[in-house]
């Protein structure tokens, strides 16, 4: 009976001592306020998560770039639209050419071209925008907010004349690609992200 008692005991204190190493779902970690270590986990309101998305992409150029591509091709490097522009984000045959590139076939198979590709044209369409980047910036036209990224996302959807065309008409000439697709649509969807960081470059071609 005194083995029984022990045995019992023993494991209560086992079970005592092991919970005593948890602490509630609401702690915190005491730190200064300033501290850059300070955090609160986990929320238990779950609207703190509602607009998280995956990949953490945010308003960086990697969300700018991820986000286009998806709206071009859901991110499919192999990707041929029924117009045949190709890849990820959808270049067109004359497009490849302006920044230096004529084998297609190549171009398909090398997602790493693909993603350089991608950055000399935004580098080319800065340059030829970069007045109307520094005149529309900020203002409203036709009920959109204008920003960098978003003429650079409207100029890779319909060109750079076409951006120029609808900022010239404030928004009245309202160009759209073949598939009914808008520059308004673009510069609306895509506008607030980071492109800072690309140079504006004149005829850009990838090497």
């Amino acid at each position: 009976m005194l083995k029984k008692s022990v045995f019992y005991i023993s494991i209560l204190l086992t079970v005592a001592f092991i919970s005593s190493g948890f602490k509630p779902l609401n702690s915190q970690i005491n730190s200064d306020e300033n501290d850059e270590t300070f955090y609160v986990f986990p929320s238990l309101n779950s609207i703190d998560y509602a607009s998280l998305k995956i990949p953490f992409t945010g308003k960086y150029f990697i969300g700018f770039r991820e986000a286009l591509a998806h709206k071009e091709s859901q991110g499919k490097y192999r990707k041929i639209n029924t117009l045949g522009y190709l890849g990820k984000y959808q270049f067109g045959i004359e497009t490849l050419k302006s920044i230096g590139i004529t084998d297609n076939l190549h171009f398909m198979n090398s997602p790493k071209l693909q993603e350089k590709a991608f950055v000399v044209l935004l580098s080319k369409n800065k340059y030829e925008l970069q007045d109307y980047i520094e005149n529309f910036e900020g203002k409203i036209v036709d009920g959109v907010k204008i920003t960098e990224s978003g003429i650079l996302a409207a100029a890779h959807l319909g060109g750079s004349g076409s951006v120029k065309r609808f900022l010239n008409s404030n928004g009245e000439k309202k160009c759209k690609d073949d598939y009914g697709t808008s520059v308004r649509t673009y510069m609306r969807d895509f506008g607030g992200f980071e492109t800072s960081g690309i140079k504006a470059v004149k005829n850009a071609q990838v090497e």
